[in-house]
Parts: C-alpha cells; sequence; structure tokens
C-alpha cells in the first residue's frame, strides 16, 4: 500500500522560505516520477513541479526561479524548497507520485496515481 506524507507546512511572511518533505512508503522515490500540486482558496488544483527518475525537473511559470523540487531517494523522501514566498503561493501543497518505470515529469494530475493528505502553506504580506 502506498502511503504519501507531507510535512513542512506553515505560516509565513512574504519573501520567507519554506522547505516541505514527502516521505513516502510502499512506493519507491527512486522508480518513478513525482510532483507537487497545490490549490489556493477558490482555485483548481495546478501543478507546481515535477521530479522525474533521472531528476530532470519541470515548474509551473509562476514559480520558476523560487522553487525547487528535489529528492532523496536513500530516505525516500521528496522535497520542494520555496524561497520568496508571496501571498499568491498560500494553498494546500500536496504529493504526488507517478506510475513506476514511467521516465517522464508532469503537471498534470491524471498522470497521477498516488497522493497524500495535503500541508498547508499561508504567506501573509
Amino acid at each position: 500500500q502506498v502511503q504519501l506524507v507531507e510535512s513542512g507546512g506553515g505560516s509565513v511572511q512574504a519573501g520567507g522560505s519554506l522547505r516541505l518533505s514527502c516521505t513516502a512508503s510502499g512506493y519507491s522515490t527512486r522508480r518513478g516520477p513525482m510532483g507537487w500540486f497545490r490549490q489556493g482558496p477558490g482555485k483548481e488544483r495546478e501543478g507546481v513541479a515535477s521530479i522525474g527518475i533521472s531528476g530532470n525537473t519541470a515548474y509551473v511559470g509562476s514559480v520558476k526561479g523560487r522553487f525547487t523540487i528535489s529528492k532523496d531517494n536513500a530516505k525516500n523522501t521528496l522535497f520542494l524548497q520555496m524561497n520568496s514566498l508571496k501571498p499568491e503561493d498560500t494553498a494546500m501543497y500536496y504529493c504526488a507520485a507517478g506510475p513506476p518505470g514511467q521516465q517522464w515529469t508532469s503537471l498534470d494530475e491524471p498522470h497521477y496515481d498516488y497522493w497524500g493528505q495535503g500541508t498547508q502553506v499561508t504567506v501573509s504580506s
């Protein structure tokens, strides 16, 4: 059974930083693509960042240069380093994992099979 557990969310002022973590069990971060998604108040869920098996990455335009996705395969953990946070980054952030063996990166929800419960990020101005 695959479980993804996010942590690291919280409240921060604009310009601050947070580092989200997603620990996987029943799934190897070494063997499949993973991503971070977010859903802000009154908004649809959107893809934020994705990382492939080989470490290739993709980002939505609004976070490029501010967010960095990475993973520690030895710890089976996915990270999202978020710098220069803005109020519009306020959202519930979700970790997602795709089918093992796939080489792609993707910011599209239907590509992912497994989801965490989310961690809240609130950025105040």
